[in-house]
């Protein structure tokens, strides 16, 4: 599980499926979904995509790069698809998130899964 975990922390932004991880961590796809889910406690589809969007959160933050570019560079295939998942996991839209960021200069300098927890807009 661990080998799988890596591979996706590594290769995040490539097309990873369950099938391929399966084989790295040298397990059947179905047993790799329930043992990924209760060594890690989230799917392994939940955990990538969380990876993708952390690492967003960081490019939005310090970089000038377009919503759209990132959006590719981190892995998903279309615009909307990203904004949904990263409205449903940090709250807010991509480009709220990056005017939180750079409307008057500054720019947050902390681990995105730190930022994800603190920095989540109330209500």
């Amino acid at each position: 599980m661990l080998r799988a975990r890596d591979t996706m922390d590594r290769a995040f932004a490539q097309a990873l499926d369950v099938p391929s991880l399966a084989r790295v961590a040298h397990v059947s796809p179905a047993h790799f979904s329930r043992q990924f889910r209760e060594t890690f406690g989230e799917t392994p589809h939940r955990y990538l995509q969380r990876r993708r969007i952390e690492r967003a959160m960081e490019l939005l933050r310090e970089t000038e790069r377009s919503v759209t570019d990132i959006c590719f560079d981190v892995g998903f295939g279309s615009l909307g698809t990203f904004s949904r998942t990263f409205r449903a996991v940090v709250g807010e839209s991509p480009s709220s998130y990056r005017m939180r960021f750079t409307g008057d200069g500054a720019r947050l300098r902390a681990p995105a899964c730190w930022a994800m927890v603190w920095l989540r807009p109330a209500g």
